[in-house]
């Protein structure tokens, strides 16, 4: 146990959430048959989920600032049908198809943001007559028809890394993005200790870094294996490409930017932040139109994977991204949660609706299992809270973000 605790940090009392995501992985894995780990099952899921990811991506920041946001799978149905029309009906290209979409989800959202922002009414009333607004708009344009995308706009949604190279019996491309990965992992744990021994800061033994980096390059090392192993014509989806470059670009802006520092400090105390020069509005209404422009590209992204956009689209979506969030840790007070614990947390969704769908659960029993799952989980992360402990989110994930995230945690 000593060795776990130099290894992760914290009370080994928290380690229960480790356990219980190894234990869900294994118990899938067995009861499917070893299915769950198969190249064309991981795949799949990614594909599947990354519109989910994507969207929590933008709710983890309103629920941080202590906003909600109910409208996004309407938005993300409505800039959909929106660019999938504009495309078939005006001959445009794809990617300025691409392009019309996030600023139609600009336009979304600083309409939602001005009436949160500006006019004060509370963001779950303004996206709640958002949500009925924009699944209206859908309905609309498309006349409850589905509306087909070329093949070029399909592969933002069901594209794949190309092969180059030589035959190596893998993807060469899923191969160097894995060494990339695991590279850039353990240079910028070298230059944390680097960085910290240099300011005097106590820091690790370094068999405990040693350890940690085998741990987490290992989990890498797997995942790229099994998306450069997947059958013929696949690898590494596009979505997940765009889905790692937003993680990375928002997990920089929330914990290293002047506006992350303000999004945390509106969210814990608005009054407070005012006092101390933060323009609260001015972050409401980015936020509010940030969530907008990434439930676009997820809209879009399902529409390309789909192959068309259709009436029914982007139904429930804003219950799973809220799930994940706050499964990921963030606090329903707003102040807390970081964009990889919101990725972790759709992960974790993600798998419960794969395994249970591998084992031919029933969607009735499936939608049980996951409210118990959020109820559980939120609740276990509270009262570690309550009792003065660590997040356990907060705790797994110490390691990969700064210092004002570990702190929000």
């Amino acid at each position: 146990m000593n060795a776990l605790k130099k290894i992760f940090g914290g009370d080994t009392r928290q380690f229960g959430m480790i356990f219980a995501l190894v234990f869900l992985i294994v118990f899938f894995q067995i009861l499917t048959g070893g299915i769950t780990l198969t190249p064309e099952n991981i795949i799949n899921l990614f594909n599947g989920n990354s519109y989910i990811l994507i969207l929590a991506i933008g709710m983890v920041l309103v629920i941080i600032a202590g906003h909600i946001d109910l409208s996004v799978g309407s938005v993300a149905a409505f800039v959909g049908i929106s660019v999938a029309l504009i495309v078939r009906d005006w001959g445009v290209p794809s990617w300025v198809g691409i392009l019309i979409g996030l600023l139609l989800g600009a336009i979304v959202g600083a309409w939602q943001g001005f009436w949160v922002a500006y006019i004060g009414i509370p963001a779950f009333i303004v996206t709640l007559a958002g949500m009925l607004l924009f699944r209206g708009l859908n309905q609309l344009l498309g006349k409850s028809n589905t509306i087909p995308v070329p093949g070029d706009f399909q592969t933002i949604g069901a594209g794949y890394l190309p092969e180059i190279g030589p035959d190596t019996g893998y993807n060469n491309l899923t191969l160097l993005l894995g060494l990339a990965a695991i590279a850039a992992i353990i240079w910028g744990e070298l230059r944390r200790r680097k960085a910290a021994q240099a300011l005097g800061a106590d820091v690790d033994e370094m068999w405990v870094v040693v350890t940690r980096l085998v741990l987490i390059c290992g989990a890498i090392a797997y995942a790229t294996y099994l998306f450069a192993t997947g059958r013929p014509g696949t690898s590494f989806p596009v979505p997940g490409i765009i889905l790692a470059v937003l993680v990375l670009v928002y997990g920089f802006i929330t914990s290293r930017t002047i506006v992350g520092r303000h999004i945390y400090a509106v969210g814990g105390n608005k009054h407070a932040a005012e006092l101390s020069g933060v323009q609260a509005k001015r972050i409401d209404f980015l936020v509010m139109m940030n969530m907008s422009i990434l439930a676009g590209l997820a809209g879009m992204i399902f529409v390309a994977r789909s192959t068309a956009s259709g009436p029914f689209d982007g139904v429930g979506w804003e219950l799973d991204a809220i799930a994940a969030v706050f499964i990921g840790g963030a606090a329903v007070s707003g102040g807390v949660g970081t964009v990889v614990g919101s990725i972790v947390g759709g992960l974790v969704m993600a798998l419960l609706n794969n395994g249970l769908q591998l084992m031919s659960v029933g969607a009735d029993w499936t939608q049980i299992i996951k409210g118990l799952v959020l109820l559980v989980a939120v609740a276990f992360d509270v009262y570690n809270k309550s009792q003065g402990k660590r997040s356990i989110t907060g705790l797994l994930l110490k390691n990969f973000g700064s210092k004002t995230e570990t702190k929000a945690a």
